[in-house]
């Protein structure tokens, strides 16, 4: 008999304000396009964000995917996605300047973050810490909203 499994961990690199946005608990819908390693990520795994030297660990609650831009919009709350103070217009600009057309054809996933980790410590990390299986990197390097 095997005992249970470690949730799975990812990483990706995120720039500010987003960072903030998420370490704050102010956003806790992360926008990605369907990158593989994108794909990969089920709702249980440990999402490691770095930005600089920082790094919050969060835990996917949900993954949501989606044809478009404009159906994740029409189905998921603007401001989980860009924070309070982000209007819907600058939300949709802010997701055109980081990913183009072409990107957005490969699928765009909503994930749910939690700032909990699995034993109910803080999200906010050294940089270099971690916990749980890593899931090699292939692609990603986006800055979603």
């Amino acid at each position: 008999m095997t005992g249970p499994q470690q949730p799975a961990e990812h990483s990706l690199t995120m720039r500010e304000p987003y960072f903030d946005l998420i370490a704050s608990g102010a956003k806790t819908v992360e926008v990605r396009v369907g990158y593989p390693k994108i794909r990969r990520i089920t709702a249980g795994d440990l999402l490691r964000i770095t930005c600089a030297d920082r790094v919050l660990t969060t835990r996917v609650t949900a993954v949501n995917a989606y044809d478009s831009f404009a159906a994740m919009l029409a189905a998921e709350n603007p401001t989980e996605i860009g924070g309070p103070d982000m209007s819907h217009a600058e939300l949709v600009a802010a997701i055109r300047d980081i990913y183009p057309p072409e990107k957005e054809a490969l699928g765009v996933f909503a994930l749910h973050l939690d700032l909990t980790r699995a034993g109910g410590e803080p999200g906010l990390t050294p940089h270099g810490k971690g916990q749980g299986r890593t899931a090699s990197g292939d692609g990603d390097q986006g800055d979603a909203a």
